[in-house]
């Protein structure tokens, strides 16, 4: 996939960042809107046109296409964090929280056995403190 193409998929499902999978099935990373924002050639300005938006806003995909992305050929591989961080499904929140707040990150991939089952991200903790409804 090339950061365009990751870009578009990135906004069109509203989410920030994915793993990222080679062609035998196996995750080699994880790439998010700050990997695209980093690399298109504009600097911190690309990081606060897309990220000054309000905290309320959902990712704008017009948005995120105004940015001038220096390679969009460029494939994901070489914009991707190649450290992985997994955790066994089974894992308790607790620890998901000190792991997230430990490694500084924002997303952890979720295993059964040497399976990718899912995602949890910040906003996903945040959400079992605050109901939405407020």
């Amino acid at each position: 996939m090339t950061v365009e193409e990751l870009a578009k998929f990135l906004t069109e499902r509203e989410i920030l960042g994915a793993p990222v999978i080679d062609s035998e099935g196996e995750v080699v990373g994880v790439v998010s809107c700050t990997d695209i924002a980093q690399n298109t050639g504009q600097g911190d300005q690309a990081k606060i046109d897309f990220f000054g938006q309000g905290w309320e806003d959902p990712i704008d995909p017009e948005g995120m296409q105004k940015l001038a992305i220096e390679h969009e050929s460029l494939p994901v591989r070489e914009i991707m964090t190649p450290t992985i961080y997994t955790v066994p499904e089974n894992t308790p929140l607790s620890d998901i929280a000190k792991a997230m707040v430990a490694g500084r990150i924002h997303r952890l991939l979720i295993t059964r056995g040497s399976q990718l089952v899912g995602i949890v991200t910040t906003l996903d903790m945040l959400k079992i403190f605050f109901d939405e409804s407020d």
